[in-house]
């Protein structure tokens, strides 16, 4: 029987999986037009499984050469010579890729790997790739995944101003050459400079500027989680409705490829060890899932990690966004922007830069939240030590937690002072929440409200939503806003009660919580 699958290429026979059919169709026409393009998304982004699925459509009108540039070691890319062998044994190894040689430029792929000394050049190289492109029947394909191996190497910006050459002496001189290129990794290889002259003039180019867009929709639809999971329903029969549970993991995802397999990986292998098969397929069971993959640290969390470290500007610039409440505006010029999206961070919503997922947002959030308690933040070992005082019934008693961060706020911090920020009653409130739902429940903010005024925080604890607005007090006037507008979200979310936080410098206030009835709805005030 199929399982759902997160490492390597999704195989369909194997894995279930979202249709592709339609993407490798639209890939597909830029092929056809003889186009050199690049796919670059972030890691596990689905890049590999696409590119196997594109190379089986095209294997019938084309010869596909389609190799993985992680079998080139990092000695393959030192020099020119090194490389060109490398590149040549790599394709020996392919066998099938191998066979479709020409005998001639076998023979010259022979030759090159028998030299005793290491001679070879590119030149050599591309002598027998247009042998091979002018003696082929069928156009030839060149697609080479992992190109991020290479990006940093000299060796192989003269190989992409050979490709480039080659495409343009096709079309401008007839000489045979591929007649599509495709590079797949996370670096945006159209971007790389290269000095084309080493002399006084140190001219620059791009290596790659012939290369056309690829602006393909690499993220995963509902409407394609839900075949995936209409297909998993036929085999286990557990009752699920696909199309709500394929909405809920896209609101969690934005359908990201790596996170959809995985929340419906472990929903199928975990959760059901702790719930019958039937409730493991709903929103409660999903967001278990979800639990799970904010606690592990699994290769993609790890590259996050290690991008935010070794770039301290970007992880500012997250930092800013989601403590703070931020607005950037998405512009693809400017450097920091360009690289988070580039490593999946971010995405632009209406010109607006928005962190690309809530999976992504709520590890975030934990990232930055232990950075303040790991400076022995004492909201934070407030809420460790009192939390078994908020959970009655299995559920959480949310007046009651916000009745005593408001009494540990006034003892330890005083006052509302005149420099007090949002932000500040945001992450204090988050530090104090944390430890009293880790391990049981989950909470992401809201991104559509988070900045410097209001921001809403959705809390899930055993299948139990709950939602808090904190906002500094602005008057009655933008107070009632508050309320019209979180009686919306309780009826959105079905819910009959909410709750509120504000921040007040009326000096005539009166600290507390108190509850308010509105229409059918009770709304619990919080008042700092």
């Amino acid at each position: 029987m199929k399982e759902f699958n997160t490492t390597a290429v999704c195989i369909p026979s194997k894995h279930y999986m979202v249709d592709l059919s339609e993407r490798v169709r639209e890939i597909k026409k830029l092929v056809d037009a003889g186009k050199y393009f690049t796919i670059n998304r972030a890691r596990q982004y689905g890049k590999t499984t696409t590119l196997y699925a594109l190379k089986n459509v095209l294997a019938g009108e084309y010869d596909v050469i389609n190799l993985d540039f992680q079998g080139i070691g990092d000695a393959g890319f030192r020099t020119e010579q090194s490389f060109v062998r490398a590149f040549c044994r790599l394709l020996k190894r392919k066998r099938p890729v191998y066979e479709l040689l020409p005998e001639g430029a076998k023979d010259s792929v022979e030759e090159i790997l028998s030299r005793k000394e290491n001679l070879a050049e590119l030149d050599e190289l591309f002598i027998v790739i247009g042998e091979w492109c002018n003696t082929s029947e069928k156009p030839v394909v060149l697609i080479i995944d992992e190109v991020d191996s290479a990006t940093n190497n000299r060796v192989f910006l003269d190989f992409l101003a050979q490709l480039r050459d080659g495409y343009i002496a096709r079309d401008t001189d007839g000489i045979a050459a591929f007649h599509s290129v495709i590079l797949a990794g996370v670096t945006d290889v159209k971007h790389l400079k290269s000095r084309i002259r080493d002399d006084d003039e140190h001219k620059v180019n791009s290596p790659w500027n012939i290369a056309a867009d690829f602006d393909i929709d690499m993220s995963l639809s509902t409407e394609g989680i839900t075949g995936m999971l209409g297909e998993y329903e036929a085999d286990h029969h557990t009752g699920m409705d696909t199309a709500s549970i394929a909405a809920y993991i896209h609101d969690y995802t934005d359908g990201y490829p790596f996170l959809v397999s995985r929340i419906c990986q472990l929903t199928d292998t975990e959760v059901s060890r702790k719930l019958p098969l039937e409730d493991a397929w709903t929103r409660h069971g999903i967001d278990e899932a979800v639990k799970l993959i904010l606690s592990e640290n699994n290769t993609l969390f790890q590259s996050i990690t290690a991008k935010l470290t070794n770039y301290p500007e970007l992880r500012a610039s997250i930092r800013s966004i989601l403590m703070e409440g931020t607005k950037l505006t998405y512009n693809p010029d400017q450097e920091d922007i360009s690289q988070l999206e580039m490593y999946g961070l971010i995405r632009n919503d209406n010109n607006t830069v928005r962190v690309a997922n809530r999976i992504f947002e709520t590890r975030l959030y934990n990232l930055f939240l232990s950075d303040e308690e790991m400076k022995n933040n004492v909201f934070s070992r407030e809420g460790e030590l009192v939390k078994n005082q908020f959970v009655q019934d299995g559920k959480l008693n949310m007046r009651l937690i916000l009745e005593r961060f408001i009494v540990t706020y006034t003892q330890v911090c005083g006052p509302l002072e005149d420099r007090f920020k949002e932000k500040d009653g945001r992450e204090l409130f988050l530090l104090y929440l944390k430890p009293i739902i880790n391990g049981t429940g989950n909470y992401y903010i809201e991104a559509q409200t988070r900045d410097q005024t209001r921001t809403d925080v959705i809390v899930d604890y055993l299948g139990q939503q709950y939602i808090l607005e904190m906002k500094v007090w602005r008057g009655e006037r933008y107070n009632a806003d508050g309320e019209k507008q979180i009686m919306e979200y309780l009826e959105y979310w079905n819910l009959d009660t909410g709750y509120m936080l504000s921040f007040n410098f009326n000096k005539k206030k009166i600290p507390g919580v108190k509850r308010v009835q509105i229409g059918g709805k009770v709304l619990f005030e919080g008042t700092l």
